[in-house]
């Protein structure tokens, strides 16, 4: 009996040290799955954020300013959906000569911001505005005068230059989504009197199509020129610019 009991006594001790020395299954588990990870070097951590503040620095640098209202700036920067066709860079005008070199329109920031307005406003109907003449330099006036000297069409520039040469006229007419021309009283630079602003004298489509342009025109800041259905100037005015030419 007394040599059972030691027995018994030496494998509880056995079984005691087992338990104690082994690692159970879950612990053992849990080490083996358990991801590494280890944590970033000074370097790394100091790397990420100064290339993001680098980055946000340079794209800061790149952001060009905005354009004072008097500044001159091309229209199709701000507006490129915009149709330009000057007719005065080709021989497709009333004088059948190239008065100026440029094929851009330049206009005063003020009266391009305007000319948002009223893109704006014509898209709701899809449809668009068409540049036909927007700045005109004095040189240019003075070729116009040149070849028609009709004061009743062409500003003399001996006594005053077009508002063209102040950088906040435009002479325009409407387009739809394709791009071509709305019907209107008269083609453009038409010297008859179909091209007034009295539209009792053309069809009901071309007084329509020409009194929306109008109105929006006006909505957006334009006044309109009596003798020409095409021809706006900016409500804010601006010096005659003598020196600008816009580049080729």
């Amino acid at each position: 009996m007394k040599r059972m009991c030691t027995i018994l006594l030496v494998l509880a001790i056995c079984l005691a040290g087992c338990a104690v020395s082994s690692p159970g299954v879950e612990e053992t588990a849990a080490q083996t799955s358990a991801p590494t990870t280890s944590a970033p070097t000074e370097t790394q951590a100091a790397t990420v954020p100064t290339t993001q503040a680098t980055e946000s620095a340079e794209t800061v640098e790149t952001q060009a300013p905005e354009p004072a209202d008097s500044d001159f700036v091309r229209v199709q920067d701000y507006l490129p959906e915009i149709t330009v066709e000057l007719r005065y860079a080709t021989e497709n005008n009333f004088t059948g000569q190239i008065i100026y070199e440029f094929t851009d329109a330049w206009l005063r920031y003020g009266t391009v911001k305007k000319l948002m307005d009223v893109q704006a406003e014509l898209a709701k109907s899809g449809l668009s505005l068409k540049i036909w003449d927007a700045f005109r330099p004095t040189q240019a006036q003075y070729k116009l005068w040149e070849v028609f000297p009709d004061p009743t069409y062409v500003a003399n520039p001996i006594n005053g230059f077009s508002s063209h040469s102040r950088g906040n006229t435009v002479d325009v007419t409407l387009v739809d989504s394709t791009g071509a021309e709305l019907t209107m009283p008269t083609g453009f630079d038409d010297f008859t009197a179909l091209a007034d602003r009295d539209y009792s004298d053309c069809p009901p489509d071309a007084a329509a199509n020409a009194q929306f342009l109008e109105q929006v025109m006006k909505e957006c800041g334009f006044i309109p020129y009596s003798g020409e259905w095409w021809h706006f100037s900016d409500e804010d005015s601006y010096p005659v610019e003598e020196d600008f030419y816009p580049p080729s």
